[in-house]
């Protein structure tokens, strides 16, 4: 099992400017959300910045540490326009 700060450490060491929020769904640790913003985001495709938060993670689903991931990025500018904070 990957503890949530695992999670967010593996996210934060590919994308260093990125605020992070990793929530366990099911109470097992393998089915987890991701909340992360980061300015990487900025001018690329949903699908682009979903690649860069699972290449980070790509090790831990491999090994199916994290067997199902629900990901939501932002960039800082629409992570505003939410009007939430991580």
């Amino acid at each position: 099992m990957i503890s949530l700060e695992q999670v967010e450490a593996m996210i934060k060491a590919q994308i260093p400017d990125a605020q992070v929020q990793v929530q366990d769904l099911t109470g097992g640790g393998d089915h987890l959300q991701a909340i992360v913003v980061s300015s990487e985001f900025e001018g690329k495709s949903l699908i682009k910045q979903h690649q860069l938060v699972y290449g980070a993670l790509q090790t831990a689903m491999a090994t199916e540490a994290i067997h199902a991931l629900a990901l939501k990025t932002y960039t800082p500018e629409s992570w505003k326009a939410t009007g939430q904070s991580v």
